[in-house]
């Protein structure tokens, strides 16, 4: 599985060696049998809603910035989400500067953000074949479920992206962008949209980036932030509980140290 360290106070993340990690699966300790850096491939997917506002426009040369600041070997694509879709206007590749050329501005119509979870979900069915050590997505949404499902943690529409991107073992950040339309400025759909997002991130080993319910002032922190989060992932095996295949709940801790770490709250175990 694919984790995140991050400093429990100030900047600096201390060194953390295999004994230091607890992993519990379904509440029971299992041995650590690995935990290196993530140093291998990486393929990263910028996902755009096409029910970005306007105030979405500005961000583009910060996003082109960031695709352009990944290490060399990355394979980047640039996506647009639209009716449960993604439509890729670049494919995974290492021309990052091509893939920054393909960030267009939103078609910002309605019917745009039917369900970015769904968009999620096609997404990672249609990844390609050759994947790589760490598979990333940034997704730019405004996070309202337009398919309904409820107001609940349990939306079966987020739930079915977050288990796809499990399954998967993709880390999902989320950058809130404001919508066209009603839903757009509408306090309980925007409530629930970090909400959801915040939902996907945190289950996915990601995070959420949002401040307030304006547009933000600049995505730069955001992707910095991100960029961060890359330089510092990490692989931890270890030996799952036996004959019990399929999503596992996880919890993963360092209790002896100064940092803490970001983790997807469920893993993929196939049948031996």
């Amino acid at each position: 599985m694919l984790v995140t360290l991050e400093p429990k106070r100030g900047k600096t993340i201390p060194p953390v060696e295999p004994q230091d990690i607890k992993i519990y699966e379904d509440q029971q300790l299992r041995p650590v049998t690995g935990f290196t850096p993530a140093t291998g491939s990486l393929q990263l997917l910028l996902m755009i809603d096409n029910s970005a506002n306007i105030t979405f426009d500005t961000e583009i040369p910060e996003l082109k910035r960031f695709l352009n600041s990944l290490p060399p070997q990355a394979e980047v694509a640039v996506g647009y989400m639209f009716n449960g879709l993604t439509q890729l206007t670049a494919k995974f590749t290492r021309d990052h500067a091509a893939a920054a050329n393909a960030i267009r501005l939103p078609y910002g119509i309605g019917g745009a953000d039917v369900s970015p979870y769904d968009s999620l979900s096609y997404a990672i069915k249609h990844w390609p074949e050759a994947q790589a050590e760490r598979r990333e997505v940034v997704m730019v949404s405004s996070g309202i479920e337009g398919l309904g499902g409820g107001f609940i943690p349990e939306n079966p529409y987020v739930m079915a992206g977050i288990h796809d991107a499990q399954k998967a073992g993709i880390v999902v950040y989320s950058i809130w962008s404001p919508s066209v339309g009603h839903w757009g400025h509408d306090y309980w759909m925007r409530t629930w949209g970090i909400n959801f997002l915040g939902e996907l991130s945190d289950a996915t080993g990601g995070e959420l980036y949002w401040t307030t319910l304006s547009a933000p002032v600049s995505f730069a922190p955001y992707l910095q932030s991100i960029l961060t989060h890359l330089e510092h992932q990490f692989i931890l095996r270890f030996e799952p509980l036996p004959e019990r295949p399929g999503l596992q709940p996880v919890r993963v801790v360092i209790p002896q140290k100064d940092a803490s770490v970001a983790y997807p709250s469920a893993v993929y175990v196939s049948r031996r």
